[in-house]
């Protein structure tokens, strides 16, 4: 789950991080009251669970009051990669001297939080990474321990020479990270984190990912959750119980079990071709939830075929097919599907297709190669 930098801040502020204060507007009158209580050059910043924002336009300085009424009204409403635009954040301006990067985020390879900080901030991570790896130091947290003094001293020395500086940062890595495992997040991340002519440190942009699976231990994180801001497509898969990711090819792809989903996209790409999206339905039997299935990929009007690959272990192959011919009676389907059903009550399954008007395969080479030939058709 993502939140927003607003709410992120709350977070950091929660563990101590120097955190300029701000205010939430969700219209340009709201904006200018709080511009006028602050006072001053302020920064008028769109709350949308999305990057480049600055690029899109959604981060506007304001001279004055009046000037950050202005930029709201610009900025609400606005679409910024297919997310609307319904709050902004309005903040003081900072006197910035540097701009540095410091993240912490969950690596799978190491098992464990790793922190990444790179004197290069203000840009996205990613483009540090790839045209310039050397700036950026890297730590694995043992998480037995979490992050020591001496290892924040560390991360932060590569950032500052000045002593005073390096303490405070040092300071800072350490409430990330207790910031970080106290929200349950994936990834906390400071872009810039910045040092002011007068020699403070703070950090003046927030990011936060929590990890779905904290968040029924975490009910004042899960109330932070901003469905507005999510894609519809997810909404509905997470409150159907379905493992949903959006991708941007043209076969719509349902499957159950991650492994099989997994093997179902590389073998989609083996042929040619490009999924639509990661969909695990998982070991259910129940035909809502193929119901639902449909009802999302159907929502895409990239999908060009509806590919079905399922393995029946503890999922019935009659309950996906019953599930299959609800959903047609429900709601209209324009893409042909394309449907491989293989283990339990198979038999069973294939009549009530055939009833239904529909065939399907027993080999999963052979059911992809035709979802991908008929995309491309």
């Amino acid at each position: 789950m993502n939140i927003h930098e607003y709410q992120a801040k709350e977070c950091f502020r929660a563990a101590g991080i120097p955190v300029p204060p701000g205010e939430i507007a969700t219209t340009p009158d709201e904006a200018e009251a709080i511009a006028t209580r602050f006072g001053g050059m302020v920064v008028v910043k769109a709350q949308v669970h999305s990057g480049g924002r600055g690029k899109a336009g959604g981060v506007k300085l304001a001279k004055n009051a009046v000037e950050a009424r202005e930029h709201a009204a610009r900025i609400l409403g606005m679409d910024i990669k297919g997310l609307t635009v319904e709050k902004v954040l309005v903040t003081p301006a900072e006197d910035i001297a540097t701009e540095a990067y410091v993240g912490v985020l969950v690596d799978r390879k190491s098992q464990a939080a790793t922190f990444m900080v790179s004197a290069e901030g203000g840009v996205d991570i990613e483009e540090v990474a790839a045209t310039n790896p050397e700036a950026i130091r890297k730590l694995t947290v043992d998480p037995r321990y979490g992050i020591l003094p001496h290892q924040a001293h560390w991360l932060a020395n590569y950032l500052y020479d000045d002593p005073g500086l390096i303490k405070q940062a040092t300071k800072i890595m350490m409430q990330l990270y207790r910031a970080f495992v106290d929200s349950g997040a994936s990834m906390a991340e400071i872009n810039p984190l910045i040092t002011t002519p007068s020699g403070e440190v703070k950090a003046i942009d927030a990011k936060m990912s929590i990890d779905d699976s904290e968040l029924f231990r975490r009910p004042g994180i899960e109330a932070m959750r901003d469905i507005s801001s999510e894609p519809a497509a997810e909404t509905r898969a997470r409150e159907a119980g379905l493992s949903f990711v959006k991708l941007d090819g043209d076969v719509g792809c349902c499957v159950n079990g991650a492994g099989l989903a997994m093997a179902t996209m590389d073998l989609v790409k083996y042929y040619g071709g490009e999924p639509a999206n990661f969909l695990d339905i998982g070991g259910s039997s129940n035909p809502d939830k193929v119901v639902a299935a449909l009802e999302i990929i159907t929502s895409d009007p990239n999908v060009k075929v509806i590919l079905f690959n399922i393995f029946g272990g503890i999922t019935r192959c009659d309950d996906v097919a019953n599930g299959i011919v609800e959903a047609t009676r429900r709601i209209d389907i324009e893409p042909p599907i394309v449907i491989r059903l293989t283990g339990t009550n198979e038999e069973e399954a294939l009549a009530i297709l055939a009833d239904a008007g529909f065939s399907a395969y027993t080999s999963m080479d052979d059911v992809v190669e035709t979802a991908v030939k008929m995309a491309k058709a």
